[in-house]
């Protein structure tokens, strides 16, 4: 009787593990359905191949990834170790920002750090500036190197990403994509995005400290994802950023995800089997 009892249990729990394993197989299989995003890109940029797609041409708001942009023109445009000088109109615009004081002059290499780490929207606006004598002819170099790299879904409005009163302001996973995939190309944008911390020093000797917004920098995962982050009530929490797989460099990108980065780790370690 007893031992009839335990076969029975044994039958039972082999059923039971049989069915959970179903389940989460099946759970798998479907991918996209358990993801929160929007919209998701993750595609492997040295040999092209799409690794998981959700709505990667559905127009998104970028939020501050747009900073990825400012950042590529500064990098084409303006030499890394030149001074600039803070004019009234950085200081007006919402944070997150340094808290910038008019006259103070800066390095652009470290207010390039601030915008690109710390999302420094008073930053950007020194940085537009400094390559295009205003914000406006600015955003216009980068609507038209946007669509120099095959971004034909976006257009901006500001350096920064926020909200534009008036002014259409959107992008895709595709094309922001391919924006980050060009920045890249240089070593000090590849460095920057892997800073936790980085404190920076006025002309006149002025201490700032500031700390990366990507969270999976701090989070103790096994590798990390470096990246730009962004975030606006309408837009939803965005990222885009990569992670080496051999001689692979892998890009992902999320927009209006609300898990963000649950998100991003199981895109990564189910579709490009690195194990986060």
């Amino acid at each position: 009787m007893i031992i009839k009892k335990i076969k029975h249990i044994v039958v039972f729990s082999l059923i039971f593990i049989l069915i959970c394993s179903t389940i989460s197989l099946a759970r798998q299989r479907r991918g996209y359905r358990g993801i929160s995003c929007r919209s998701v890109i993750f595609s492997d940029s040295t040999t092209g191949e799409r690794l998981y797609g959700k709505d990667v041409s559905r127009r998104v708001l970028p939020a501050s990834t747009t900073k990825v942009m400012t950042a590529l023109l500064v990098l084409e445009n303006v030499p890394l170790d030149r001074y600039v000088t803070v004019r009234n109109s950085a200081t007006f615009v919402q944070p997150t920002k340094l808290n910038l004081i008019p006259g103070e002059q800066y390095k652009i290499a470290d207010l390039l750090y601030a915008a690109v780490m710390n999302s420094a929207n008073d930053a950007s606006i020194v940085l537009a500036e400094a390559v295009a004598g205003t914000e406006p002819r600015f955003v216009a170099m980068m609507n038209q190197r946007a669509r120099q790299l095959g971004a034909l879904n976006t257009q901006f409005s500001n350096p920064h990403g926020l909200p534009s009163r008036g002014r259409a302001q959107y992008t895709t996973a595709f094309d922001m994509y391919l924006i980050f995939k060009e920045a890249l190309k240089y070593d000090f944008f590849r460095q920057a995005i892997k800073f936790n911390y980085k404190t920076i020093y006025s002309k006149e000797g002025r201490k700032i400290v500031f700390k990366s917004h990507n969270n999976i920098l701090f989070k103790g995962w096994n590798r990390n994802v470096y990246g730009k982050t962004g975030y606006t009530r309408t837009a939803g929490a965005c990222f885009v950023g990569t992670i080496q797989k051999g001689n692979d460099t892998l890009i992902i990108g999320v927009f209006n995800c609300p898990k963000r980065w649950d998100d991003i780790k199981y895109i990564v370690s189910r579709f490009g089997h690195i194990p986060l």
